[in-house]
C-alpha cells in the first residue's frame, strides 16, 4: 500500500526554495513559514497589515490544500520584526478565532526577517 503524498503545495503561498508550504502525515498537519505575500503576485506589501492579511489567508489556502481548515488549527507561531507588528497580528488573529474559548495556542517571537518581511506564522493542525 502507497502512502499519499505528503507534501503540500499552494499556488502563490509556496516558497521559491524546495520547501513545500507544509506537510501531512495521517491526520497531522505542519506548516513550513507562511509569509504574507500576495498570492495573485508574488510579492511583498510593504505594510505589515496587509502583509497579515496576506498571511492568514495564505494559511487558510494551505490548510485547505491539505484537507483542514483554521478550526483544525492547535497552534500558532508567529515571528514578527518588530512589537509594532503585534496589532496587526492580533487584528487577523480575532477574525480567525473570533471565540476567545475555542482558540489554538500561539506564540509570537520578535526576531529579524529578510527584506519587506514583517512576519511569518508557522502552524500544526489535528484533522478531527
Amino acid at each position: 500500500m502507497t502512502r499519499p503524498p505528503r507534501s503540500i503545495d499552494v499556488p502563490g503561498a509556496s516558497h521559491k526554495a524546495p520547501i513545500p508550504a507544509a506537510a501531512r502525515v495521517g491526520n497531522l498537519i505542519c506548516t513550513s513559514a507562511i509569509s504574507g505575500k500576495d498570492p495573485a503576485s508574488g510579492e511583498l506589501p510593504a505594510d505589515a497589515g496587509t502583509q497579515a492579511r496576506n498571511t492568514f489567508a495564505n494559511l487558510h489556502a494551505v490548510l485547505q490544500a491539505g484537507g483542514a481548515s483554521l478550526e483544525d488549527v492547535v497552534k500558532l507561531a508567529v515571528t514578527i520584526k518588530d512589537n509594532a507588528v503585534r496589532e496587526a497580528v492580533n487584528s487577523e488573529w480575532h477574525a480567525c478565532f473570533p471565540d476567545p474559548h475555542d482558540r489554538p495556542a500561539r506564540h509570537i517571537v520578535v526576531q529579524d526577517l529578510q527584506h519587506g518581511m514583517w512576519l511569518q506564522v508557522e502552524a500544526m493542525a489535528v484533522l478531527r
